[in-house]
């Protein structure tokens, strides 16, 4: 009887161990079947441009990797070679005045360097802003403001913050963005790393880059120039779209802004409340233009220039306190009551 009963239990240990073991891998197929998140590294690039540099800098690394082996080679044999030795205190070294040879070689040799690598780079610089410009071309228009991106879409009249959304450009139909950069305060930078190098934005000038994305997905950038005191929280996101995803966005954004009579209370608090001064909702009496557009303010996955989610809760709490989120932003907090808070919440999260 208790051979079985041992028999039972050894048993019953093996099928929940066995359980155990099937549930950690289906966790794991889970896991690696989400998507991964988005990134901002610039070693995988997604874009001609992007590619360009990252080419660049492989070379770069491999003349100056190859110099710090070199040199770290040579002093750590000087340092074995020559180390101090007893009795090396009363007899003096042997002097050596100078080598021709060994002149000559280390100052050829770093001009032959600084040439190749200014060549490389100026081939890059030439074939990026060179580049023609094709008929499909769509063309986008960045303002930078402290502490925010405006992205203005001329050809489409399209007017939205924080989120550009591109089309893929297929090699066999490419479809590039031209972005004119502009800023409407201070020096800002815009840089997307999977996708193009670090443009200024310079008061009163307008500069320009481009970038043709090779796959669809969501690319992670932001202002790298110092702009201010919240300078590390101007953050954006790109989003790649395939010709019907962007087709979609497009038709959903040229929609006038949603009214619904249902939160038509909240409606009356951003219209008469300071919101209008500074923010526009088409098809509304609000027209501001020193805030974002708001028009389809909860097609955005963030608010506060990717500070935050863009969750009813959080969008709350932004209202109210703005410095909770980026201590320093130039929104100010509107001194709402809570009833006034929530019902222009109500109305904010039907702007899709």
């Amino acid at each position: 009887m208790q051979l079985a009963g041992r028999k039972k239990e050894h048993l019953r240990s093996v099928v929940a161990g066995g359980v155990s073991l099937l549930a950690s891998l289906r966790v794991c197929l889970a896991a690696e079947a989400r998507p991964s998140p988005p990134s901002s590294s610039i070693f995988a690039p997604s874009s001609t441009p992007a590619s360009e540099i990252f080419h660049l800098s492989l070379l770069v690394y491999a003349i100056t990797g190859a110099i710090f082996l070199v040199v770290g080679g040579l002093l750590f044999y000087v340092v074995l070679r020559y180390r101090a030795r007893p009795g090396d205190a009363y007899r003096e070294p042997v002097q050596v005045y100078g080598s021709s040879h060994i002149e000559l070689a280390w100052t050829v040799i770093p001009v032959l360097i600084v040439i190749v690598l200014f060549l490389s780079t100026a081939r890059v610089i030439f074939a990026i802003q060179d580049a023609p410009k094709p008929g499909s071309a769509l063309d986008v228009s960045v303002v930078g403001h402290q502490f925010w991106w405006e992205f203005r879409y001329p050809d489409l009249g399209i007017v939205t913050a924080n989120e550009l959304h591109v089309p893929v450009s297929d090699p066999s139909h490419p479809t590039p963005t031209y972005l004119k950069l502009m800023s409407a305060d201070v020096v800002h930078s815009f840089w997307v790393p999977e996708l193009a190098g670090k443009t200024d934005l310079i008061p009163d000038r307008e500069n320009a880059m481009w970038l043709d994305p090779h796959r669809p997905g969501v690319y992670l950038g932001q202002c790298a120039q110092f702009c201010g005191i919240e300078h590390a929280k101007m953050l954006l996101r790109v989003y790649v779209d395939t010709p019907e995803q962007f087709a979609a966005w497009v038709a959903d954004q040229r929609r006038p802004g949603n009214q619904d009579p249902a939160v038509a209370a909240g409606r009356r608090v951003f219209e008469t409340q300071a919101c209008m001064n500074c923010h526009t909702v088409a098809g509304t009496a609000a027209t501001g233009r020193f805030g974002p557009d708001l028009t389809h303010l909860m097609s955005r996955s963030t608010i506060a220039s990717g500070a935050a989610l863009n969750t009813p809760q959080n969008l709350r709490e932004w209202i109210k306190e703005p410095d909770e989120f980026k201590q320093g932003s130039l929104m100010p907090a509107m001194q709402l009551s809570d009833q006034q808070l929530d019902e222009l919440v109500a109305y904010l999260s039907t702007l899709n």
